[in-house]
């Protein structure tokens, strides 16, 4: 599938830039909510996940609306997952975190690789 023929040029590039910016809202706030609430925590966190990058897709019509996010969204999340020199750190060892981080990127990949459908009013009869 092509991209969105309704989106200009830089829309598209505003809509990017707007998905990675997401990706990092949605990574914190997921490192925050997973710990909160366990297995409901974890299962939020991902269902953001999830709605960011397919809706990410969906937006653009591209993969690359998945994997702007997605990219970010990871790299945000292993920069959490490091302790820092005074012991803070916001991934404890355990379930809820693993669930999040490999949940997360699992949930990126499928998003990335569903089969693009061309928007109704391209489909042919």
């Amino acid at each position: 599938m092509g991209s969105n023929p309704l989106m200009t040029r830089g829309a598209r590039v505003t809509s990017y830039v707007g998905l990675g910016v997401l990706g990092a809202v949605v990574a914190v706030a997921g490192a925050l909510v997973q710990g909160a609430w366990l297995p409901g925590g974890v299962l939020l966190a991902l269902a953001g996940c999830v709605a960011l990058f397919f809706g990410g897709a969906k937006l653009t019509g591209t993969r690359l609306g998945t994997v702007v996010p997605a990219a970010v969204w990871l790299l945000c999340v292993i920069l959490l997952s490091t302790s820092r020199p005074e012991g803070d750190f916001l991934f404890a060892a355990g379930v809820g975190p693993y669930l999040y981080l490999l949940g997360g990127a699992l949930a990126a990949v499928i998003c990335a690789t569903l089969p693009q459908t061309p928007p109704s009013d391209q489909k042919r009869t």
